[in-house]
């Protein structure tokens, strides 16, 4: 069982927005390490949606957390993932700390961030994936085959998204602009960047062109 981008098939429709169809409680599900940068802090969990539970966490998920030493532990039940998360937070409930200030109250998730843990829970992660045999995908190798799954539907999104922005400047007085489509473009943009996805595989020559002037 590998990444497979059909399974987690996203269609960026607005803004910056990550959108993922419904899904039941059964099925594919991932225990999420996710290291936070700018201190010895990791945040524990498990999503359906993994890129939808980053943007959740912080909008420019791309760079508050290391996605190098990030990982995905891929599981084929919900209750299989819920059972990992649980034995690596009560393992280290003493290690239990705050969520960053940055993150929403209603994201953070009490009892889920943990302080000085890093290498134990990346071994604990690695040891299941080896004795139950299921895929652990590094969040940037990852993030970098889900953006290039999406290959045509970034491409034709990208020329919508290029198409508002210059309607709004040629057509919307200045002082009323809103600048959300390319703010959003420029976001999308920043991620592939963030994770070595090469723009040209990707965007049109236009888009490519507005973003060394953007």
């Amino acid at each position: 069982m590998g990444f497979d981008s059909g399974d987690a098939c996203v269609t960026i429709v607005r803004m910056d927005e990550f959108v993922m169809p419904r899904t039941l409680s059964k099925g594919r599900t991932f225990v999420y390490l996710l290291p936070w940068r700018e201190q010895d802090l990791v945040k524990v969990g498990y999503s359906r949606q993994p890129l939808v539970r980053m943007r959740n966490l912080h909008r420019r998920f791309f760079d508050v957390f290391d996605l190098d030493r990030g990982l995905l532990l891929e599981t084929e039940r919900l209750a299989q993932a819920r059972q990992v998360e649980r034995s690596i937070l009560l393992r280290h409930a003493e290690q239990r700390s705050p969520a960053p200030l940055v993150i929403p109250d209603a994201a953070a998730g009490y009892s889920e961030w943990l302080r000085g843990v890093c290498p134990e829970v990346t071994a604990e992660l690695q040891e299941v994936s080896v004795r139950d045999d299921l895929p652990l995908h590094t969040l940037k190798d990852w993030l970098q085959r889900w953006f290039q799954s999406q290959g045509d539907g970034l491409y034709e999104w990208s020329l919508r998204m290029l198409e508002a922005i210059e309607y709004e400047a040629f057509n919307v007085p200045r002082e009323l602009q809103r600048g959300e489509a390319a703010r959003s473009l420029a976001y999308v943009m920043d991620a592939c960047e963030a994770v070595d996805v090469p723009l040209a595989g990707l965007f049109p020559d236009t888009v490519l062109a507005w973003r060394r002037q953007f």
